[in-house]
């Protein structure tokens, strides 16, 4: 009987994981693995569903998905990591890089997918990337860690210079409530989404939004910051006004603080540290109009906290991945919106920088007013929400409950 070799490669954000990845797909890979030298590898990572999600989107087509009507842009994260999967599996490889396969799975999701790589494993190599040590593969006993020089901070509050600056102005709003939908129903031509939404976020509330894959928590999102039009013609309320009666998208994002991981390949080299916070208060990708000194102030004032001034004239695209997460929650907050969106803020970060991200996140909500919306199918010990609105899937469309925790 062949053994297979697995192996579980520990990284921190500072790690340059895509030259491994490089090097293992090209068949040079070096020490310590040069075992998998001259073998067929293929990667399972967002960035590989991401590519062919642009495809798509380019092509109207997809080798992902060659006998199926359905497109990845349609499906769950759940549904398109699966179908990838079975697309990588048709390529016979000698093995199979795993990076961070759990990121965006509800629990449910991730059973399933490792009772697929558990049956995978008995005759293709794995190599599992792993950020946090709770995700290694239960099968895999040969791990290996790649360190880094890089200087970190202390993964509490000590990673933070004094309190969090105050808004060059207050956002005023009819009343507290930030959020109120009241029996709202989403269909998508015979699908119904969510059904009889009823749910109020008032203002300085923490909440967290949970349920799983394809329950609808896309669809509430873009229901508040504005995107989707399902939202018009329904009693819907955004700021003390009813959705539809006058109000533009740019008036509602105004008065919304936005981050989700995928907003980190939007800031290309010309982004400067500095200038991409600053952007946080014209809500553009880059920065097109030359900023006041008051807002220049204060997105230094928002660097000195975070620690990070010394990078001001970095771009954006060089720092770590924690040091991108720690800039874009400044970004979303240099404003003081009255509403924060965390969609996944955690998705990706290493152990060490999950606990500085977090520490954060409850920072802003002790020394401010602004209300949370964070969205995660993690549970983090560090994250204490007030509230969780839960969506529950039926036959008839998602329904949703509040917890007060």
């Amino acid at each position: 009987m062949t053994i297979i070799n697995h192996l579980a490669v520990f990284l921190s954000n500072n790690s340059h994981s895509e030259v491994l990845v490089q090097q293992l797909l090209s068949g040079n890979a070096k020490v310590p693995f040069t075992d998998f030298s001259g073998l067929k590898g293929v990667l399972f990572s967002t960035t590989t569903l991401q590519e062919f999600i642009v495809e798509e989107a380019k092509h109207q087509h997809t080798a992902v998905l060659e006998n199926t009507s359905r497109t990845l842009q349609s499906m769950s994260s759940g549904e398109r990591k699966k179908a990838l999967l079975a697309y990588l599996l048709l390529q016979q490889p000698d093995f199979i890089i795993l990076d961070n396969p759990f990121d965006n799975l509800d629990v449910a999701s991730q059973q399933l997918l490792l009772q697929q790589l558990i049956a995978i494993s008995h005759h293709t190599a794995i190599i599992q990337f792993v950020n946090r040590q709770a995700e290694q593969l239960p099968f895999i006993t040969n791990t290996i860690t790649i360190k880094n020089n890089v200087d970190t901070k202390p993964s509490n509050n000590e990673a933070f210079s004094g309190n969090i600056p105050p808004p060059l102005k207050q956002y005023t709003n009819d009343g507290n409530t930030l959020v109120e939908f009241k029996n709202i129903t989403v269909k998508y031509e015979d699908r119904t989404i969510v059904k009889d939404i009823n749910w109020v976020i008032n203002g300085g509330e923490f909440w967290q939004l949970v349920g799983p894959n394809g329950a609808g928590k896309t669809t509430l999102l873009t229901m508040i910051n504005g995107d989707n039009p399902k939202a018009y013609g329904q009693d819907l309320f955004l700021f003390g006004k009813r959705k539809g009666s006058g109000e533009t998208v740019w008036d509602i994002k105004e008065k919304i603080g936005y981050l989700t991981p995928a907003m980190t390949d939007l800031f290309t080299t010309r982004h400067t540290l500095e200038h991409m916070i600053v952007s946080g208060f014209l809500d553009s990708i880059g920065l097109y109009k030359l900023p006041t000194n008051s807002q220049l102030q204060l997105a230094n004032k928002w660097l000195i906290v975070i620690k990070l001034q010394h990078l001001k004239h970095t771009p954006f695209c060089k720092l770590s991945l924690g040091q991108q997460r720690m800039a874009l929650l400044a970004r979303a907050m240099v404003k003081h919106p009255p509403l924060l969106i965390l969609d996944e803020p955690n998705a990706g970060l290493d152990d060490h920088n999950v606990a500085i991200v977090s520490a954060l996140i409850n920072k802003i909500a002790a020394e401010s007013t602004t209300a949370i919306l964070y969205v995660s199918h993690r549970t983090e010990k560090d994250i204490t929400p007030q509230y969780v609105y839960e969506l529950q899937p039926t036959n008839t469309g998602s329904i949703g409950f509040v917890r007060k925790l």
